[in-house]
């Protein structure tokens, strides 16, 4: 395993901001700490077959004049009577007021009876007037309704932009160590003043790298991480639930992946072990390893994000440092491919369950990069090397071509993607569509 990241110096930050005082009241806890049985023997590629239900949801339009004035006026009359439910300011259009009856000569007036006589029956003035009704107040609706629409997406973007890399909630109800801890009793004062530390160090997270915390829970947190440019993780959302325990710091914190059943990496297994030295999960040496009072929740994530979410996963593998060469170069393609497949799985698990407290930043994340990742999986289904997309553009001029089953599984996923990405407001998405 490739050693832990170092970090620099946390900035500090005002007791206001966090909410610190280090004589506050005791937090309190749930009861029995769950054991979590890790699956080791676990194959390292996922199985398609294990992983979640991922169905593509593509389950995803003659005026009749009047004999006399009187007669003429109490007829328009009755048809503006009619338009009594249009709202104030809205301009009504009426047929019958397009074409003034111009004086003409009998024969022309006998000629135009005649043809008139040819015509199916004219509409009467209440159907003239119900069917411009319905009309203008069909496009007031939708006018309306497109109002609402962009109001919603503006909301939706403005809490993503707005959406803070830190920040300390309430429930967690739905959090993996929900019942670990120190079970009522009184932590210790060191304990809680090394949390509040990692509180202050994780306000200086990484801008693709999302922490929460629990107010009644010191214990706990939950992180989501991006998945790097130039991998085949690239930008997807991946799910971690971290438990401080009362040994901490002196022994490092339990990490929980919440993989959805899929395996997308050596390190990470489905049951949602993750496998990192800097957890005492993995072995490693010196500063690979958890070193109480020094190592930092702040570098476990960043480890996660740079060593496990790496360009090249298949060489996470204990032992298969030894392919080298051609040899090495294809399989680690191969895996990438496959992982990919997984990654993109576990977009679509991640919309449709989206963790608590990140809803917010789930449905503007994939809102905004849906069009890039549906560019991406067009490009590697044309032969572009996985990975060597970023924003829409190809960073290598390697063209693999790919395997056969790899281009046909991302065309699958495709729809499914598109359905999704379009619930949640992005646009423009059917062009990617592959036809059934």
């Amino acid at each position: 395993m490739e050693a832990a990241v170092e970090l620099m110096e946390p900035n500090e930050l005002t007791a206001k901001k966090l909410k610190l005082d280090d004589d506050q009241d005791v937090m309190k806890t749930s009861s029995e700490a769950s054991n979590e049985n890790d699956d080791d023997d676990d194959e390292m590629i996922g199985n398609e077959d294990d992983a979640f239900d991922y169905d593509d949801e593509d389950d995803d339009y003659m005026f009749d004049q009047a004999e006399d004035d009187d007669d003429h006026y109490a007829k328009m009359q009755a048809h503006f009577d009619n338009f009594d439910d249009i709202p104030t300011g809205v301009e009504a259009s009426f047929s019958w007021l397009n074409d003034v009856p111009s004086v003409k000569s009998t024969e022309e007036s006998q000629h135009d009876h005649h043809q008139l006589l040819k015509q199916p029956a004219c509409k009467s003035n209440n159907d003239i007037a119900s069917s411009s009704s319905s009309s203008v107040l069909s496009n007031v609706a939708s006018t309306s309704e497109a109002k609402k629409e962009d109001a919603t997406e503006d909301e939706v973007m403005k809490k993503f932009e707005n959406f803070k890399s830190f920040d300390i909630v309430d429930d967690f109800s739905d959090h993996h160590y929900t019942y670990s801890g120190f079970q009522e009793q009184q932590p210790p004062r060191k304990w809680t003043k090394k949390i509040h530390d990692e509180w202050r160090m994780l306000q200086d997270l990484p801008n693709t790298i999302f922490v929460r915390a629990y107010e009644r829970r010191m214990d706990l947190l939950r992180a989501v991480i991006v998945g790097p440019a130039g991998t085949p993780y690239h930008d997807g959302l991946f799910v971690f639930d971290i438990h401080f325990p009362p040994t901490y710091p002196d022994t490092p914190p339990l990490v929980h992946y919440h993989s959805g059943g899929l395996r997308i990496n050596p390190n990470l297994y489905n049951s949602g072990k993750v496998c990192l030295s800097l957890l005492n999960t993995w072995t490693g040496r010196g500063t690979e390893k958890w070193i109480p009072n020094k190592s930092t929740m702040l570098q476990v994530l960043v480890s996660i994000q740079a060593l496990i979410l790496n360009d090249k996963p298949f060489f996470n593998e204990p032992g298969y440092e030894r392919y080298t060469g051609a040899a090495g170069k294809q399989k680690s393609k191969e895996y990438n491919e496959n992982t990919f497949i997984l990654s993109l799985k576990t977009m679509i698990y991640t919309l449709r369950r989206p963790p608590k407290h990140f809803e917010d930043l789930v449905a503007g994340h994939f809102r905004s990069r849906a069009h890039v990742i549906l560019s991406a999986c067009r490009a590697y289904m044309e032969g572009v090397e996985v990975g060597s997309m970023v924003d829409g553009t190809t960073t290598s001029d390697s063209v693999n071509n790919g395997s056969n089953t790899f281009k046909t599984s991302v065309g699958r996923m495709i729809n499914g993607l598109v359905s999704n990405f379009s619930k949640y407001g992005a646009t423009d998405c059917d062009q990617y569509c592959v036809g059934s």
